[in-house]
């Protein structure tokens, strides 16, 4: 197909270069604002070959400007015009205040020249001006409204009225949360909540450094490192901080919670001392202290934190039941007009017949049925109630008592993955050396391994160490043994050896007053002992070298101890560390044995990335592929031994390379790609990240309801498609599609193209490639998106999040649903038509926000197959029988003054008509709150059942009609009934 359309013949280079030159600088006007659907994406490569810019010549295909007449006007442009002039007062009316760098003085927020908003928590809807007026429309829905905006002020208050320590010159003082102020000196415990944006200035850690946990911010569970200002960290005493006299330029409020700019200044010193400030220096509002005691001034409070600007406003969510019912309640408007001009032109127009018609208006008034929504809302919180006594689901809450029914209606599952369809406890399972491989049943022979090797006694083993692979400290022992056992030996206690010093990870001694490092007395009894890291895979690692018997015991920024299964530390001595990246997706440790003196240059990282690096192997990739489909995560782990004069010259190239100004990151990474050839392969590691319980099942059964699931995570794109695979979101037979990191418009064009050759596969797209697509081919993409059975996005960002779900209601007018546990989902979850919370390790801020909370996500198969089902076929059943009581009743009166000479008498006293639609017809609308189609169980059994209630078929015109017809005839038999009997 691609290659059939047409291309414009590629032009002589001279040609083709004056054309563009002349047509430049139209193009980069109107590249950002190009209509995506006059863009035609099926295109052949090969014209991209000839010309990477030949896409914008392509004839233009879909014209979407339409003439705007009074024919536009009519047919709803005046709806437009209404909604945008009411924007546009809404805008003057709300004109934020502009947001501007500022100098920050060190505990002197007096010195503050701006005023700045806050600190407080806002989650309410309402304020005075907007809840006023809608709450005279219906005095129920109005005390509803008001209590749940009740319930989400306790809740804001509670978080608001925390307690933190202030800084002060008279000493330390209790402030409320919502006090604390832009410059403030705010002392933040261990396990604490940061209450507001700050630069990170002192730690009770004597590394000067802290860890804090993120999970409320970005979703990833993995501790986070965070550096103290080097000029307040030395400090002799706390007290120092008000004694000089410091100041920091922070850039204005953004979004991006990954990057920060600003500086220190310390003015009383000669020269004045000038710091860099990155997002290292800072602590975000809603993080965690993980580690020690910290001091931070404080840089942007309320509204202007990070957290906040990433968390989108809620909206007063309206059910897509009660949108129906209002075209409905227009069409009985237009109805009750039109009969009553009716009844006035069979009456001839006669006397003042505009007087007639008011009154055959009020007479036909009960066509409109006012006690519907007083009905619908006492209906509804029948329906929380149930789902919240529900044993099957213990722990469920309802939030958001207007819009149960939606959880009929989804098509659309938007999920968070940490925390939600995983546990995020990560277990390691296999260790697979080439020849052998060693599961959970088969540890204790490494340990055996490991023991013997260490048991040689130290001379030994400190001359043999890491010197060979095929040299092992238990060689003298092992002379009668076959060889084959030797060389396995030997690989097991390289292996292990490498696992346990190849990572970032910091064991943490608990003592009882603050957390302080034992070095004084070598105090490493494992009962006190945490580990810290930025990955919950490295710590995996750590814990499984431990329980084998080789132990991590320190860790600072030059050195690290091991301790053997016989007591003997080890020490190494850190001469380079090469973090971890998305982009080589590797990491690297340079170390040196402090007893033998020997460099080793260790690696650990995914297959792919090091399958190029390794000497040449037969294993490596099929071995890879096992672990991946049983959803384990695998590492590689290679070695290289260092010469000292190898060693020497790779640091003075690499030391050169970081002080090049320009293209610093490349030349550093040639520098280090230079010492990763023919690498010792040594192991494959598979971890295990643990899954919720019956993740599996329910995800199937959300499938088999016809409901197409998008994971959208922070997280690694390996780590994403591992947990799709083992959650089975991806079912066997279907391929995954991983869309290549695009940065420009021509990439994105080629890749959409050949991602539409696809058929039936899961997509898997990164949050930077996907912002790249939204831009240029925002219908398109989503067109293709939305024809997968399941999309996995990685990297996401809180507000990428929301801008998925926003897409997702625009583009296909289906119902969404999202589900998270984490203060980064919040925006998704306010953003979706039904968002549901779970509680969970990263606290309830997520379950807070959402309309429902719940314990577990297998609760969910529950709530959509059984409780969305009843509330969606109950309320559209009793919407339609309150119209049908009235239409019987205007029936008659029509019928009644039809015969005695279009009388605009009524037939019925007032009183009588009151009680028509409360009390006398009130156990039928309790039987239909009550009713039930089918069993839960069967619900459950047969998920298929849900797809018929996305289509809408209970309330439709369609049905509306048959309702209207059985009330006109009801309505026509009574009065014919009483008719007859009356005469």
């Amino acid at each position: 197909m691609a290659d059939n359309i047409p291309l414009h013949p590629v032009r002589s280079l001279q040609k083709r270069h004056e054309y563009y030159q002349g047509r430049q600088s139209r193009y980069q006007v109107e590249d950002e604002s190009l209509s995506l659907d006059e863009m035609p994406l099926m295109m052949s490569e090969e014209g991209f070959e000839n010309d990477e810019s030949d896409y914008h010549t392509l004839p233009r295909a879909r014209v979407t400007q339409k003439k705007r007449g009074l024919g536009w006007f009519v047919l709803g442009g005046w709806k437009l015009l209404c909604t945008s002039c009411c924007d546009w007062l809404t805008n003057i009316c709300r004109r934020r205040q502009q947001l501007k760098a500022r100098t920050v003085w060190l505990g002197h927020p007096e010195k503050c020249e701006e005023k700045y908003p806050r600190n407080a928590i806002k989650n309410q809807k309402y304020n005075l001006f907007t809840f006023v007026p809608g709450g005279f429309v219906m005095a129920v829905t109005m005390i509803r409204e008001a209590l749940d905006e009740f319930h989400r002020y306790q809740r804001d208050e509670e978080m608001n009225s925390q307690f933190y320590s202030k800084l002060t010159i008279r000493g330390k003082v209790q402030v409320k949360s919502s006090d604390i102020q832009v410059g403030d000196l705010i002392i933040v415990e261990k396990n604490q909540r940061i209450p507001a944006d700050m630069i990170f200035l002192r730690t009770s850690e004597k590394n000067g450094s802290c860890f804090i946990r993120t999970d409320q911010l970005d979703g990833e569970t993995d501790w986070k490192l965070r550096i103290a200002v080097c000029c307040t960290q030395r400090l002799p005493a706390l007290g120092d901080l008000f004694t000089i006299s410091a100041h920091v330029y922070a850039q204005k409020p953004q979004m991006d919670i990954h990057t920060f700019e600003g500086t220190f200044t310390r003015e009383d010193s000669d020269p004045s001392i000038h710091e860099s400030l990155g997002a290292e220096n800072t602590l975000w509002a809603s993080t965690v202290v993980a580690s020690g005691t910290v001091i931070g001034v404080v840089i942007y409070t309320g509204k202007e934190t990070r957290s906040v600007m990433n968390t989108s406003n809620p909206k007063n969510k309206v059910g897509l039941l009660d949108l129906e019912l209002n075209r409905l309640t227009k069409a009985l408007f237009f109805a009750l007009v039109v009969l009553s001009v009716v009844m006035v032109a069979l009456q001839g127009f006669v006397g003042p017949w505009y007087r007639y018609l008011f009154r055959f208006i009020l007479l036909f008034s009960y066509i409109i049925p006012i006690s519907l929504r007083v009905n619908l809302d006492m209906g509804k919180a029948a329906y929380g109630w149930m789902i919240m006594r529900d044993d099957n689901i213990p722990g469920t809450v309802v939030r958001t008592s207007t819009i149960p029914e939606e959880l009929g209606r989804l098509v659309y599952l938007l999920t968070d993955k940490t925390g939600t369809l995983t546990q995020n406890e990560m277990v390691f399972k296999r260790l697979h050396l080439g020849t052998v491989s060693y599961g959970t049943d088969t540890m204790d022979e490494i340990q055996n391994h490991i023991i013997g090797s260490y048991a040689q006694g130290n001379s030994s083993h400190s001359h043999t160490t890491g010197s060979n692979s095929s040299t092992t400290p238990s060689s003298k022992s092992t002379l009668s043994a076959p060889k084959v056992r030797k060389s396995v030996h030997s690989r097991i206690h390289e292996a292990v050896k490498a696992i346990a010093l190849c990572h970032n990870v910091t064991p943490v001694y608990e003592s009882r007053g603050e957390t302080e490092y034992a070095e004084a007395d070598q105090d490493f009894s494992d009962e006190n002992r945490t580990y810290q890291a930025s990955s919950p895979d490295e710590v995996a690692l750590v814990q499984w070298t431990q329980s084998v018997g080789l132990t991590l015991v320190s860790r600072d920024l030059s050195s690290m101890q091991l301790k053997t299964p016989g007591g003997q530390i080890l020490p190494f001595i850190i001469l380079q560390v090469f973090p971890f990246t998305s982009e080589s997706k590797i990491m690297g440790i340079i170390v040196r044995d402090d007893s033998s003196g020997e460099i080793a240059f260790y690696m650990k990282g995914a297959d792919v990335a090091m399958s190029s690096i390794v000497q040449y192997n037969d294993w490596l990739e099929e071995e890879c592929g096992n672990m991946a489909r049983e959803g384990l995560r695998t590492l590689v782990v290679a070695k290289k031994s260092l010469t000292e004069e190898q060693y020497q010259d790779f640091e003075n190239r690499y030391n050169q390379a970081k002080l090049s100004v320009h293209d610093r990151s490349l030349k550093v990474a040639a520098v280090v790609e230079s010492l990763e050839r023919e690498m010792e392969l040594l192991c494959l590691t598979g971890v295990e990240d643990q899954l919720q319980a019956d993740v599996r099942p329910t995800l199937e059964m959300l499938r088999n309801a016809g409901i197409k699931i998008w994971m959208l995570t922070g997280d690694k794109l390996e780590t994403a498609t591992c947990i799709a695979k083992s959650s089975h979101l991806v079912s066997r037979n279907q391929d995954v599609h991983i869309f290549r990191p695009v940065t420009n418009r021509g990439e994105a064009h080629l890749e959409l193209n050949a991602f539409r050759r696809k058929h039936d596969c899961t997509l898997v797209i990164s949050g930077d490639s996907l912002e790249v697509c939204l831009k240029y081919y925002e219908h398109e993409f989503v067109e293709l998106a939305c024809q997968c059975p399941a999309v996995v996005c990685c990297r996401c960002s809180p507000t990428q999040k929301a801008q998925i779900v926003k897409l997702l209601q625009q583009h296909t007018g289906k119902r969404t649903c999202a589900i998270g546990d984490g203060g980064n989902d919040v925006s998704m979850i306010q953003a979706a038509d039904c968002g549901i919370g779970i509680v969970g390790k990263e606290g309830k801020q997520a379950s807070l926000a959402a309309d429902f909370s719940i314990t577990q996500f297998k609760h969910i198969g529950r709530l959509l197959m059984v409780h969305g089902r009843n509330s969606y076929k109950r309320s559209a059943a009793l919407g339609q029988f309150v119209i049908h009581r009235g239409l019987i009743i205007s029936t008659m009166q029509a019928i009644f003054s039809s015969v005695f000479y279009f009388a605009s008498v009524p037939l019925y006293q007032g009183f009588l008509m009151v009680g028509y639609a409360t009390i006398y017809t009130m156990f039928p609308v309790f039987s239909l709150v009550l009713d039930q189609d089918v069993k839960p169980e069967t619900a459950i059994l047969y998920p298929e059942l849900y797809k018929d209630l996305t289509k809408g078929r209970a309330l439709s015109f369609k049905t509306f009609l048959i309702w209207v017809l059985i009330s006109i005839y009801q309505g026509g038999i009574l009065i014919y009934g009483a008719l007859v009997l009356f005469e």
